[in-house]
């Protein structure tokens, strides 16, 4: 039987592959990557990891860590290639003998159509921006000296942060702060908060918490998300009142048979056009201007958590409920 040659055989596959070195330096590629990445093979030898991933800083955290732990990883909706160039792709890392690692790089496969598409790019588009926001509220946190001001300037920094966390999210899944039992009063009143600074004051957001309710497990920041865009939702759609409503689910479980939480946002709007509601939760869906992004994510974030989302209307109510699953006390 001939010998098969192990490199003219990489040298050959459609898998866009490259090595690295222990420092993340270019040693090699293959064919099939340097035609992706539209340049050349001598070119990209060399070049550190950085250079081919210049908007994906997690692609270098990632890489150390296959290396330091000898540790495989595989990471989605990767940006690779240089400024004027860049495609999503999914890449794998595999720690090698020599110190250094593997790089597959394979095609996205198609998940969420426009959806997944429009919130990658509006996450993308978004980092920027965030970062000079949050700059200038730290500024006017060191010059401001009325106490009312500066709490504004810090609520301003922390919202930024909030949504960097979301965008990094959006294009990096995997990196998700992990969950943890939190308090969902704090979070409904952060939200609330905030709505409350952006709106006119005839409008009021009215509260009715069970003062005995237990903590809630997932993500609060997430969470917080999803309660914005409920209020936001409400609030352009006309609604002067807007109530939010704590209650331990009786007799109700989870996927899993976890116990659950209720959090009610309901409002004294026009509620939803009976011919959208089958199709609420579904991208680009909207009965106002607007994307019809923010339902559809909520509900995407809901059911992450082992929770969900739903419109319950009652009698002259608009009314959304989210099930969360407990944490532990």
């Amino acid at each position: 039987m001939q010998k098969v040659d192990a490199l003219s055989l990489c040298e050959e596959m459609a898998t866009g592959l490259a090595v690295c070195a222990a420092d993340l330096r270019v040693r090699w590629v293959n064919p099939a990557l340097a035609d992706w990445l539209e340049q050349g093979p001598a070119r990209l030898c060399g070049q550190h990891l950085s250079d081919l991933a210049p908007q994906a800083p997690d692609l270098l955290k990632h890489a150390n860590r296959c290396i330091d732990e000898a540790r495989a990883s595989r990471l989605h909706d990767v940006l690779l290639g240089n400024p004027t160039c860049l495609r999503m792709a999914v890449v794998e890392l595999t720690p090698h003998a020599a110190g250094g690692l593997l790089m597959e790089v394979h095609e996205p496969v198609a998940s969420g159509g426009g959806l997944a598409l429009g919130l990658r790019g509006l996450a993308h588009e978004l980092r920027n921006p965030l970062s000079g926001l949050r700059g200038a509220a730290q500024l006017l946190e060191r010059r401001l000296r009325e106490p009312a001001l500066c709490e504004l300037a810090v609520l301003i920094r922390e919202e930024a942060d909030r949504l960097e966390s979301l965008a990094s999210r959006l294009l990096q899944p995997g990196d998700a702060a992990p969950p943890d039992s939190f308090n969902v009063h704090a979070v409904l009143e952060r939200a609330a908060t905030l709505i409350e600074q952006e709106t006119a004051p005839r409008r009021v957001v009215e509260r009715d918490y069970d003062p005995a309710l237990p903590p809630a497990f997932g993500n609060p920041q997430q969470i917080e998300q999803i309660v914005l865009n409920l209020l936001q939702n409400a609030l352009q759609a006309g609604a002067q009142r807007v109530h939010l409503r704590s209650r331990v689910e009786i007799g109700t479980r989870l996927p899993g048979g976890r116990r659950a939480l209720r959090i009610e946002v309901l409002d004294d709007g026009p509620g939803v056009a009976v011919a959208l509601r089958a199709h609420l939760f579904e991208p680009w869906v909207s009965g106002r201007q607007g994307s019809g992004l923010g339902l559809a994510l909520s509900r995407a974030i809901a059911e992450e958590h082992g929770g969900e989302l739903l419109y319950a209307p009652e009698q002259g109510v608009t009314r959304f409920v989210l099930r969360l699953p407990q944490g532990e006390a």
